[in-house]
This record gives C-alpha cells, structure tokens and sequence, in this order.
C-alpha cells in the first residue's frame, strides 16, 4: 500500500471516529449540564470538517506530475495543514467565548455519569492519536500529523473537562462553573498546539532546511557508489510526503564528461532505490581529488 492510500484509510477513521464522538459528547454535555463536554463536541465537530479538508488534500496530492507542476501536487499538504491550524483556533476561540459566558452564569452541577463518558472518551482520543501520529511518521505526512494533534487536543480537552466535573462534583455548591473554567484552560493549550502544529508546515512551505537525519543517510548512501568520491552541497525540501534533493556530487576529474553523466544516473537511481521517500533528486557532478 502506497504512503498516499495508507494516509487517506488513517483520514477516514480520523472522520468517522470524530463524527461518533461528537454526538456522543454533544448529547452527554446537554443531558449532563456540562459545557466542558458541550465544548468538547464543539472541538469535535470542528475536527470532522478538518479530517475532511485533510483528505480532500491527500486526494488533490495523488495527481501526477503534470507540465504546470513538474514536482507533482504534495506543497498542497502544508496548505491543507493551515486550514487545519484554522480550524483548531477558531474551535478554540469559540470554546473560551462560551466558557467566559457560562462562568458568568448560574448553573447546575454536571451529573456525575459524565465522567464515565469523559473516562471512555479520553482513552479513545488518546488510542487514536497514537495511530494516526504513528501512520503520519510512517508517511512523512504534516497534514496527517496535524490530523493526529487534533486528537491529543481533544483528549487534553477531555481531561480538564473531567477534572472540571469532578471538582464541581465534590464541592458541590458554589463549584458549579469548574468546568467552564475547565474548558477555558483546554482553549489554552489547543491555541498552543495550533503553533506545534503550524511550525513545521510553514517551514515546509518556506523550504527550509530541517531534515538532519535524511541528510546524513544521502550522503552515506552516496559514497556507496561507485565512482562518487565525496558530497559537497545537499539541499532537500519537501512536498507532500517525498523529498526532493539537489546534491553535489564530487568524482575524478580527470574522467570523461560521459562517465560523470552516468555516475550521476547511477548516483540517483541508487538513492531512490535505497531511500523510497526520495522524490525527484537534481545531482551536480564536481571535479575532486582522489
């Protein structure tokens, strides 16, 4: 199964584990006089459409290398990601707006059966996040990772709304808007994980330089062939879930312009071969030293 199909089957149970939840959590908030579950659905929902958008971008990303787009389609994967980062502050920003206008507002106490939902709900977001975060490494897919990271938002929101309810529980009186508070907290760390989440997609897009470890491989695996004395430069970027290298090359200089010629071909094709999430590789052959 290629990296693309293994992302688009992790997307639709990123979708229809959202849609579960949401109801799930939407009916317990309203029956249980919870806003951190009514919050909770809130995020929920927001994160269906997001898992959408994610796939809609995986489809977009299978096209094949066309005249206009000689790289293919996969620099929509960072673009998807900050739809995804948009989605996850405005769930945010709504969520802190009501838990500041429910504080405000008298209320009774969440039933105590919530937290048995709250307790399901956590351990399942967080089963879900190890998945798809697992399936994104696998995949080397941003989009999917931020697809991941709205999992582990949802169980931190799971988790304040339950120590929320439960302090609302105990005291009683008095304590009934610690779940609201609950809920604001959680807003707090999703805008925080909207950065996490935002950072290494807008250095994708930019094309910088962050990937150390494939770096040391490429030149590792270069000195493998025969006939490639050394590297000089290596730059790599990433689009959608391949790389793309430009390498400088040094071999004899004293051989022909024809043997370089087919060092360089044996040089990229030895690369893709041992390296499979290498895409296009662009290699400068440069006169050195034996």
């Amino acid at each position: 199964m290629s990296n693309v199909q293994t992302a688009i089957r992790t997307t639709y149970f990123s979708i229809f584990g959202n849609i579960a939840l949401a109801l799930i959590k939407g009916f317990a908030g309203f029956f249980g006089n919870s806003y951190a579950l009514i919050a909770d659905a809130i995020e929920s929902t927001t994160d269906i459409f997001a898992s959408v958008l994610v796939l809609l971008g995986f489809k977009y990303a299978k096209k094949p290398a066309d005249e206009n787009h000689p790289y293919g389609h996969g620099k929509i994967e960072p673009i998807i990601t900050f739809l995804v980062v948009a989605f996850l502050v405005i769930s945010a920003t709504v969520i802190a707006y009501e838990s500041i206008e429910n504080i405000q507002t008298p209320h009774k106490v969440p039933k105590p059966w919530t937290l048995l939902v709250l307790g399901v709900i956590i351990v399942w977001k967080e089963i879900s996040f190890r998945i798809v975060i697992k399936k994104s490494n696998e995949t080397n897919s941003s989009s999917l990772k931020a697809d991941a990271w709205h999992h582990r938002s949802d169980a931190i929101t799971s988790i304040m709304a339950f120590l929320g309810i439960s302090i609302a529980i105990i005291f009683g009186k008095g304590y009934e808007a610690a779940d609201d508070w609950a809920a604001l907290i959680a807003s707090a760390f999703i805008f925080y994980n909207s950065y996490l989440i935002l950072r290494p997609a807008l250095g994708e897009i930019m094309d910088e330089q962050r990937y150390d470890d494939l770096l040391a491989d490429i030149r590792l695996k270069s000195s493998e062939v025969s006939g490639v004395i050394g590297t000089e430069k290596c730059f790599i970027r990433k689009a959608g879930m391949k790389f793309h290298v430009d390498l400088h090359a040094m071999v004899n200089g004293d051989i022909s312009v024809t043997e370089g010629h087919d060092i360089s071909h044996r040089l990229k094709d030895y690369l893709r071969a041992e390296l499979p999430n290498i895409g296009h590789v662009l290699i400068h052959i440069e006169p050195g030293d034996l």
